[in-house]
């Protein structure tokens, strides 16, 4: 029997060429796996062999190994699957919990954000948000925050703007001009985080982040709100670099680095 400590090495090495290999879209050789991983090639011959039985791996005329399709097979029921309020609830709780304020996840359908779940602060604050409830995605940091990387240029966000109607103002504060929004998904894209500062409801402010699953286009975004005498532009960093940190776990696969926030993000 293998002992475990030698298990683990068996189930490591083969993690690390499944995630290597996803790097090579057209294969790569035995040579070339043995030199990014510092493996030999016997090991790594083994490795590959099990994994290729499993359908995990799959191995050109050429010789190149490539991801298999059993692999994708999973990846894809696993997506279709996927229920967002099961996956985020322990992060919402978690945030809820740390902050004692109300939470959101939203997802964006046309010009609006849904929102498909929310949890509650123990000190309430009114808001008309609801879990199936609407709220204009550009007035919105959940909103905001996936926009930001769905329409990243000027040209896409007024292509939105020409199909979804025109940018209704909610409050004296909301971005109504397409050319200002761009700019503002710009600086949401360089945070790596989005913020409303009483853009859609007067009193209320809110920080949200992507969630990402596997692809540059987030499938979701949460967010904290809270009433501005609680959420100062100088408690903005705090919550969002949190937030940050809550939705770049295994199951938010970013495109880009967002380990920190630049400080001066809530200007």
């Amino acid at each position: 029997m293998e002992q475990p400590s030698r298990a683990i090495e068996s189930v490591d090495r083969a993690l690390r060429l499944l995630d290597l290999l996803a790097d090579y879209g057209s294969g790569a050789t035995l040579g070339e796996l043995a030199a990014a991983t510092g493996l030999p090639k016997s090991s790594l011959h083994r490795t590959l062999g099990a994994l290729q039985e499993r359908g995990f791996v799959a191995q050109r005329d050429d010789g190149r190994y490539l991801v298999g399709s059993e692999l994708l097979r999973i990846a894809f029921d696993f997506h279709d699957r996927l229920d967002l309020r099961t996956v985020l609830r322990p992060t919402l709780e978690r945030l809820r919990s740390t902050f004692n304020e109300t939470v959101h996840v939203g997802v964006l359908d046309g010009p609006d954000v849904v929102y498909v779940d929310k949890l509650e602060a123990e000190r309430q604050l009114a808001m008309t948000s609801k879990v199936g409830g609407r709220n204009p995605a550009h007035a919105t940091a959940v909103g905001k925050a996936v926009l930001a990387w769905t329409y990243p240029s000027l040209q896409a966000i007024e292509t939105w703007v020409e199909r979804c109607g025109p940018l209704v103002r909610r409050t004296p504060r909301t971005i109504v001009d397409p050319a200002a929004l761009a700019r503002e998904m710009a600086r949401v894209r360089s945070d790596g985080f989005a913020k409303d500062m009483e853009e859609s409801e007067p009193g209320v402010r809110c920080v949200a982040t992507p969630v990402f699953f596997g692809s540059a286009v987030p499938i979701a975004a949460i967010s904290i709100s809270a009433p501005k005498e609680r959420l100062p532009s100088g408690r903005v960093p705090e919550l969002a670099t949190v937030l940050l940190r809550a939705t770049s776990g295994p199951l938010a696969v970013t495109p880009t680095t967002r380990s920190t926030v630049r400080a001066d993000a809530a200007r």
